[in-house]
């Protein structure tokens, strides 16, 4: 079975100490569900119309994971204490086997 990643990419932050609490709540609730963080940070660089801000990389078992983390009650609190502080992209992705 292959594994999962969930690759966040954020655009802007428009309130950091909402960020940082929703990390307190979203870290916990993802690793309860198997996640392992492999990357997050700024970006060192950008390329290709990227924009160096924030990137989290996770590492699952598997998408059924992944989207299960995601669809958590653990961390769909952790999304309401997000709100709007934050513009990005969260996407799945398969790993490739």
């Amino acid at each position: 079975m292959a594994k999962a990643y969930w690759v966040a990419c954020y655009r802007s932050i428009s309130n950091p100490d909402a960020l940082a609490e929703y990390a307190k709540l979203a870290a916990p609730a993802i690793s309860a569900a198997g996640g392992r963080f492999l990357a997050r940070g700024n970006a060192v660089k950008a390329y290709e119309g990227g924009i160096a801000q924030r990137v989290v990389i996770i590492e699952f078992d598997s998408v059924e994971h992944a989207i299960a983390a995601h669809d958590s009650a653990g961390y769909q609190a952790a999304l309401k204490v997000l709100g709007n502080a934050v513009d990005r992209d969260l996407r799945i992705v398969e790993g490739v086997v």
